[in-house]
């Protein structure tokens, strides 16, 4: 059996986990909730959720992950001391599988777009007709979906320093600077500070509860708390790493990105006279057709599709190492093996997510396609229901000797984070998911 690995940095740990975090949820995701939410408030709202609730939890998640030091099933079963709380790694395991399996999907219309805009096959087009014609082509689809996996599995079956961290470190720096020449290209477009004004001027008549909810929601899926994904990437970290000031940073970056992705697509939204409120297909038909307008239009368009290709697969990594890494428990020898048998499961049950905008795009359930479904059973459903198993277990399972040891923190600032896991995210966490239960 080979020894658990561990990261070979702090730096390689931080850009890991926050790629974890900056994925889909920051960069496709916040925007077009955003965009529907009233812009500003839902921003708002994000932030505080993210900092409040959000942050508590992700450092629980790492204050588990260091201590058990083993898959998220194994570490519960060991911290909890003979209490049955090993449920929640195997609920974070399910609502990983399932978030990869329509993540995936998503991913492969990144793919499918980016090949398209080096090509040329953007160019002129028009664009919400392509992005309906490709979600609707059952053999494009799932070829790229399939695509998107394999470039998934091919850098988790290589472990975590060959492979995760490896990637992490190329990926999220070249992220960043694509982002920041992007958001300048934005910022110079004629009427873009419309597009400022709408994400950072509230309009208070959007603060709903359904807006908080979504808010929560999205911070959960963009800082990737309540699947376990932040405790099994923290099970490889050496103990003298500083969890506060990780968690901080990966927090922080999470916040800086999603309002990054903002500022590149709302200004470029308002300044040609486009809609905020185009839902999903915000990045996938507002903005080439935005881009197509523009001097140099075309190289900033590929640039945007493969920034989105490293933060969707930064994400997707982390996810499938959920399930790799609980699936061989501590049998690290068949970790390719592994990659490559839950990858392809996981493409087999996000077939029907895939074909749900064309000819499975009849079948609806609870009211929106299969692909919604899934996003809502686990966005809206297991990720708040995951993050408050975690708040629960780590402020009243834990002993204070375990997370004393672990946070090597001020008594105050420990203080300040036990009772926020333990009264403040659980309560918040409830009131929020009764109150929506009751709204549908």
């Amino acid at each position: 059996m080979k020894e658990r690995e561990q990261w070979t940095s702090k730096i390689g740990f931080i850009l890991a986990a926050a790629g974890s975090a900056i994925g889909l949820g920051a960069i496709w995701k916040f925007p077009y909730m955003a965009g529907m939410n009233g812009g500003s408030v839902f921003v708002l709202l994000f932030i505080v959720s993210t900092l409040l609730i959000g942050l508590p939890i992700l450092l629980a998640e790492f204050v588990i992950g260091r201590r058990g030091q083993a898959d998220v099933v194994t570490s519960l079963e060991k911290l909890s001391k003979g209490k049955k709380w090993n449920w929640v790694g195997w609920m974070g395991l399910i609502a990983s599988f399932i978030i990869l399996s329509f993540y995936s999907v998503v991913g492969g219309w990144i793919l499918s777009y980016l090949i398209r805009s080096i090509t040329g096959g953007l160019s002129g087009a028009d664009f919400g007709g392509l992005f309906n014609d490709i979600i609707a082509d059952p053999m494009e689809v799932l070829i790229a979906q399939a695509a998107f996996l394999a470039i998934t599995v091919w850098i988790v079956q290589s472990g975590i320093k060959g492979g995760i961290e490896r990637a992490s470190r190329w990926m999220m720096p070249l992220l960043f600077i694509f982002f920041i020449l992007l958001a300048v290209r934005s910022l110079t477009l004629e009427g873009a500070m419309e597009g400022i004004r709408f994400l950072f001027v509230p309009d208070w008549s959007y603060l709903t509860g359904k807006t908080v909810l979504l808010a929560l929601g999205q911070a959960f899926f963009s800082l990737s708390v309540g699947v376990t994904a932040m405790m099994t990437y923290a099970s490889y970290l050496q103990k003298e790493e500083r969890l506060g000031q990780s968690a901080l940073n990966v927090s922080i970056l999470n916040i800086v990105i999603s309002l990054l992705a903002g500022i590149v697509i709302f200004p470029a939204v308002f300044a040609l006279g486009q809609s905020p409120t185009e839902g999903p297909g915000l990045i996938f038909v507002v903005l080439p057709a935005i881009f197509n307008e523009i001097p140099f239009g075309g190289f900033f368009l590929i640039v945007f599709f493969i920034l989105m290709l490293f933060a969707t697969l930064t994400s997707a990594i982390a996810m499938l190492e959920i399930v790799v890494s609980t699936g061989i428990r501590q049998k690290h020898n068949q970790r390719k093996k592994a990659a490559w048998i839950f990858g392809a499961l996981i493409f087999l049950v996000g077939i029907p997510s895939a074909l749900s905008f064309g000819i499975l795009g009849d079948i609806k359930l609870f009211g929106g396609t299969i692909f919604d479904f899934a996003d809502l059973i686990t966005s809206r459903i297991a990720m708040p229901l995951g993050a408050l198993a975690v708040s629960i277990f780590a402020g009243y399972v834990l002993s204070q000797k375990d997370t004393a040891e672990e946070l090597n923190m001020n008594p105050t600032i420990h203080r300040i984070w036990k009772t926020l896991v333990r009264y403040i995210a659980p309560a918040a966490i409830v009131i929020i998911f009764v109150t929506w239960v009751i709204g549908l």
